[in-house]
């Protein structure tokens, strides 16, 4: 249970990191929303990614709802920087 957590806070922080990346100017935002926006990235990507159909039947890496990830947190960091007002410089 404990490691799980421990496993999400960290993918969440690489995620939420990405996304930021691949955004164009500066977030000002803190290192615990990016986190938080990093988990629920991966946890709606990963949930709407298997309802569609995925199965990593084979193991290994799950490479597409990684990048899934990605693109909801960063789509997440936009809406909340529009929601809060916060401007992207």
């Amino acid at each position: 249970m404990i490691g799980t957590i421990i496993g999400a806070i960290i993918v969440g922080a690489i995620i939420g990191a990405l996304a930021r990346l691949v955004l164009p100017g500066r977030q000002s935002i803190s290192v615990l929303v990016t986190v938080i926006l990093g988990i629920l990235g991966s946890l709606i990507a990963s949930w709407l990614v298997y309802q569609l159909g995925y199965n990593n039947g084979n193991g290994g890496f799950q490479f597409i709802p990684f990048l899934a990830g990605i693109v909801v947190a960063a789509l997440l960091i936009v809406g909340y920087g529009m929601a809060t007002g916060k401007k992207q410089v």
